[in-house]
């Protein structure tokens, strides 16, 4: 028995080597994999006013949203052509680590903060001098081509917001 024991060891030995590598490879893959997978917001979105519900209204004539990577955040570019009035062209780069970031463009909104709440959900809230107005709830279909954003709160003409604004790639 003496003599079988110290044969057997290395193969164990080996066994176990080859598991914990086999299990380190797979953790550096996934995670590799995981730093690497896009943003879902990233993309140009299409305002389907026919799907979206304002309060209060009118509804704009169009609006398209651009989100592009910046570093750890987005740059995101809205261009909106209202009902009444002259086109909107909002822009703001924000990470989301919740700390406000300047907005221009936007007249609901000086400053916006951004926090990721699921790889698919993303709250963005605005201020003006200070005070919140606003707050959006996007969320992007699992299957990536439809993105929903909830708003609520009050714009800069004092008016209670309640808009669902659909928006498709």
């Amino acid at each position: 028995m003496l003599r079988t024991f110290p044969l057997e060891a290395p193969k164990m030995t080996r066994t176990w080597r080859r598991g914990l590598l086999a299990m380190s490879a797979a953790v550096l893959v996934g995670t590799i994999v995981a730093a690497q997978t896009p943003d879902p917001l990233i993309g140009t979105w299409k305002l389907n006013v026919a799907k979206s519900k304002y309060s209060p209204g009118p509804a704009p004539k169009s609006s398209t949203a651009k989100f592009e990577a910046a570093g750890a955040g987005l740059k995101v570019t809205v261009d909106t052509v209202p009902a009444t009035g002259d086109a909107v062209h909002a822009v703001y780069t924000a990470t989301y680590d919740g700390k406000d970031s300047p907005l221009t463009g936007n007249p609901d909104g000086d400053m916006i903060s951004m926090k990721r709440t699921s790889a698919n959900v993303t709250e963005s809230t605005y201020k003006l001098k200070g005070k919140v107005t606003l707050t959006n709830t996007r969320t992007v279909s699992a299957d990536g081509k439809t993105l929903t954003v909830v708003q609520k709160g009050t714009n800069a003409k004092g008016e209670t917001v309640n808009n669902t604004l659909v928006y498709e790639k």
